[in-house]
Order: C-alpha cells, then structure tokens, then sequence
C-alpha cells in the first residue's frame, strides 16, 4: 500500500500558515505563498504566507512599539515569571497535538518524542529555567576608584528587537532556547520559522497568548531564506539576531550585521567526533549510541550528531560489527506509526547531497560497509536514505570533513590518545564531542584538550540550565543557562554622586 499522510493532515485540521504581527494574523500583503510537501511522500501538506520586506517591516516595527512603549519590558518580575510558567504548562498540555504537527512539517516520528532533547517536555522545561532568572537579571554596586563620595552601578537592561530564526530539525527545543530567555530579559521577538517546519512554530506561539502574552511581543514572519529571512536580517530596527542552521547562511548574518553592528548568536552546526578507547565501559553501547545519534529520529539531521567514530584499533571491528547491526534496526515509513525509529531527509535537495556524498566517499576509497542506498517500494516517493557506515575513512576525505546531516557515520582507527585528539581537533567545526573510557584521568585530560563546546563521557545530552554552542566555525555565543540570559542583556554603568560636589 502507498505510503500517505493525508488522513494525519485531514484529523488535524490543518489550516494555512499566516503571519502574526501585532497580535493579528494575515497573509502577507501580496497574497504570495509557499507549498509545503512532506518529505516522507512528497504530498502537499499545506501552504504558509511569504512575508516580503514589506510584511517583515510590518513586523519589526511592532515589536519595536512593543519594546519601546508597550508594557512587556517595564512587566514586574512576578507577572513574568508567572506567564513563563503558564505557557510551559500549556506545551505540556498540549505535547500530543504538537508532536502531531511536528511529524506533519518534518517527518520525524512519533517514537522519537520520548527522546528528552527534541521533546517538547524538553521545550517546555527551557521556559521553566528561563522563568527562575527573571527575578535574578541584576548587575553590581561597585566602590568608587577615584573623585568624591558616588555610587558605581551596573545593570543588565533588555536588549531590544529580537530577530529569532529557526532550522526546521528541533522546532520544540530550538523555539524554547531563542524565545524564552528572550521573553525573560524583557525583549520583543520577530519569529522566522523554517519554511520546512512552521505549522509546529505557528501553534506554539498561539499558546502564548493563551498564556497570556501582550500583541506585539512575539511576532511571526513565515517563507524561505529568501525574501523573508534576508529582509529581516537586513532590518535597521533590529537589535539582535540569534540564528541556528547553515555555516553559508550565518557567514551572511555576520555580514548584514556589519552595517547598525547587530549583536550576533549564531550555532553552524558541527562534524562531532566520538573518541572510543579500548576500556569504554561497554564497546557495544558506544557504538549503538553514536549510530543512534546519526540515524535514530532525525536521520543524522542534527548540529551535533556524532558523525565521526574515532575508534581505537584494538576494538575497531568490534565497534563497527555494532553499528551495522544498529543500522540494520532503523525503520522507516509513517511518522505516526509507533513502529518507525527514524525520519526521512527534508528535501530532495538534501537527499541528493547526501546520495552524493556517499559516492564520493567510494571514490576516494572509503569502504561502504552498509547503506547508501534508498529504499523502494512504498517509501520509494520518500526522502530516505538507509543507515550508512563507512571505514577506511581518512580525516582528510570530504566524508569527514563535511556535515553530511544525513545517516552516514565515518569511522576512523587510531592508536594513540594523542593522535586520536589530533584527529578529533582537525576540522572547523567544534560543537561537540563525545569520549568513552573508564579511565577518569583520561577522561578529565581530553575532555580539556578536545576543541569543542559541549563534551560528554560515556553519554552526551543537551540539558536546559547548561551553555550550548560551538567553538571555532560552529558559531558565536551560547544558548543555555546564565550565558543566554547575559546574550539577550547590553550591561549598563550608572555613575550617581551622594554629595553636591561633582565627582
């Protein structure tokens, strides 16, 4: 039987995607349109508004009233933490619909709604975080260093117009991490969702104003890259731009910045390693979880999956015995079936770039050990590559150096912790990385000489009060804990003397 989504779509009630801003819903001014099919069958799933630059000016203007002469900046710590509370309630109340509409915009399953990171419990605890420091965002009463009897003072203030874009991988977790700490410090939002991903981001911003949330705060731009996200990076009015997706995209954000000097959060992704030592405490585990990072639920379409096995050749084979049978175990098909692991690529342009990664790599002489291949029959219309796994691999190959964001793991022998640290340094990337030992001197050692911003020992995973973000081309800034909340503030100096005399 031919795979369809329809039925999901119809028991919805899916409706046109439109624009927010100042608390009313429109299409945009010329009526343009963007069609979303899904990447699991290819059929039109809905359409959505294409702001142009008029619909974005629109946009940001009324965030820009908000945040200068509306009351969300000036709300007192307690109706603020309230409403943060009110609306991570709401997303927990409303997780099943959400991960219905999640599976409808970008395919992944069901199943995989139970994994913490791209959960919307996980969203949802990103705003309960986020509302504990609103009553915390202070500054500092310093001593005088000269002159006569004064007050020196800082304070952390909003930092304005926030221009929020979003990837269409993790709508939940990645939505919470821009707008929450933002809501918090007191800033005004203009929301570009991925046009592969705006049904999920349209519903949860309704639920904001369930919460509670006064017109004009969080505003929604929705279309591709181009017009709608070029017109809002390029907006005079914004004060900030937080941004998660493409190296070639953020490389652009930094320039556009240049022009009013934007303050700039950026996460470009990564090509994490895996160091796997002869005395992991389980070889098996390892493997099963840095292939679950690469194929399980996003199908390798996440920043940080660990797409490079570094592995020592004492338990080479071991390792990668483990991984073809956890790659035989992926299933593919319905996202709303309970028995499908994985999802399919987000688009035919992706799906190809991966299908020619894989042949490259042949021909620069990796070992294909499985995968690379798509399935037929009923998923045939889909974007799905099978579970892939190559050895063999060479640092220097286009397979390790590039983010595939596909089901395609690199493994890579070594022999020593310092050429394995050596290896795991070589790229531009540093996002994250994972390390596997028992021995906890090891352990500590690498974690500091490994060049990347998160390390997990024997077990990774993004937690909602720790900084994410990456070293070297895998961003700018950190999203997480005190370091956003710090991200979304411009710091103040208040000079007041306690005499008549001048200071």
């Amino acid at each position: 039987m031919t795979l369809t989504l329809l039925p999901h779509r119809d028991k919805v009630g899916l409706t046109d995607g439109e624009l927010l801003v100042a608390g009313a819903w429109r299409p945009a001014r010329d009526g343009a349109t963007w069609t979303h099919r899904h990447p699991a069958t290819g059929e039109e799933i809905g359409t959505i508004a294409v702001a142009g630059p008029s619909d974005v000016d629109d946009a940001v203007r009324a965030a820009r009233r908000a945040f200068d002469d509306g009351p969300w900046p000036r709300t007192r710590a307690g109706q603020r933490i309230g409403l943060l509370h009110r609306y991570a309630d709401l997303l927990r109340e409303h997780a099943e619909e959400l991960r219905a509409l999640q599976a409808l915009d970008n395919g992944i399953p069901l199943s995989f709604g139970g994994i913490y990171a791209p959960s919307v419990g996980a969203a949802a605890d990103v705003f309960d975080h986020h509302a504990g420091w609103v009553d915390k965002v202070g500054g500092e009463t310093l001593p005088p260093y000269q002159g006569g009897d004064h007050l020196a003072m800082t304070f952390r203030e909003p930092i304005g117009v926030v221009a929020a874009i979003l990837p269409w991988n993790a709508p939940f977790l990645l939505f919470a991490q821009k707008v929450a700490p933002a809501l918090a410090t007191g800033c005004t939002v203009v929301l570009k969702p991925s046009e592969y991903a705006t049904f999920t981001v349209l519903r949860m911003v309704r639920l904001l104003a369930e919460a509670g949330l006064p017109d004009g705060v969080v505003n929604v731009v929705t279309g591709p890259g181009d017009p709608t996200g070029e017109a809002l990076i390029t907006h005079p009015l914004v004060d900030k731009i937080s941004f998660t997706g493409s190296r070639a995209v953020g490389r652009r954000i930094v320039a556009a910045s240049a022009a009013t000097l934007k303050r700039v959060s950026l996460e470009l992704g990564g090509k994490s390693p895996t160091l796997v030592f002869p005395d992991a405490p389980d070889i098996g585990l390892a493997a099963m979880t840095t292939m679950g990072t690469v194929t399980m639920g996003l199908s390798g379409q996440a920043c940080v999956a660990h797409t490079r096995a570094l592995v020592h050749r004492d338990v080479h084979d071991q390792f990668v015995a483990v991984a073809q049978m956890m790659a035989g175990a992926v299933t593919y098909g319905d996202p709303f079936d309970a028995g499908v692991l994985a999802s399919p690529l987000i688009n035919t342009r992706q799906l190809d770039r991966v299908l020619g990664l894989v042949d490259r790599a042949q021909e620069q002489g990796a070992t294909l050990v499985t995968g690379g291949t798509r399935p037929d029959g009923d998923l045939a219309a889909g974007n799905f590559v099978r579970p892939t796994v190559f050895t063999g691999v060479r640092n220097d190959m286009e397979i390790a150096r590039e983010e595939v964001f596909g089901p395609v793991l690199a493994v890579i022998p070594f022999e020593s912790e310092d050429e394995a640290v050596a290896l795991a340094n070589d790229t531009e990337y540093g996002l994250g990385a994972g390390l596997y030992t028992t021995d906890v001197r090891r352990a500590f050692r690498l974690a500091r000489r490994l060049r990347a911003g998160t390390v997990g020992i024997n077990g990774f995973q993004i937690e909602p009060h720790l900084p994410f973000g990456g070293f070297k081309q895998s961003g700018l800034g950190r999203e997480g804990g005190r370091s956003a909340v710090e991200a979304y503030t411009e710091l103040k100096t208040v000079l007041m003397p306690l005499t008549d005399e001048l200071m």
